[in-house]
């Protein structure tokens, strides 16, 4: 079966970040849990990889709502990457009840920045949008009527 996933880049939080979301959605990592960038093997032609990187994360994946799977990477500097956090990408999570609507929005926005407060919108669906802590952007939808 074809899926879709959402891939987060961090600089060095990737751990912190992961655990707060394995921490709103209740879900646990997917596999083996957290790949290290200590556990990749040296590659042919690549400088050894310094002591302070060898912890980072070099994937995550967790399961969130219907089947969809967050998963990330730490993206060090050191490591040649130019990470740039924008206004371009959302999360969309469409709950099947305002109160779950309710407990991942204000979930997700603690330590964060509410953009738009969970409220009825003029499609009729319930809606709010966030950015959490780590910068990421979430929009919260819910169609039922609870």
């Amino acid at each position: 079966m074809a899926t879709v996933s959402t891939y987060l880049n961090f600089n060095r939080n990737t751990e912190e970040a992961f655990t707060f979301y394995k921490s709103v959605f209740g879900t646990e990592f997917y596999g083996d849990g957290i790949m290290r960038m200590g556990d990749v093997p040296p590659q042919k032609g690549q400088p050894p990889l310094a002591e302070e990187d060898k912890n980072l994360v070099m994937h995550v994946a967790l399961p969130t709502l219907g089947g969809h799977m967050l998963m990330g990477t730490d993206a060090p500097e050191s490591m040649g990457f130019r990470l740039s956090f924008g206004n371009n990408v959302y999360i969309n999570l469409e709950p099947d009840t305002r109160s779950e609507a309710d407990r991942l929005f204000h979930a997700l926005s603690d330590g964060g920045k509410i953009k738009m407060p969970m409220e009825e919108m003029f499609w009729g669906d319930y809606f709010g949008s966030a950015v959490d802590r780590f910068g990421v952007q979430w929009m919260i939808n819910c169609a039922g009527k609870e």
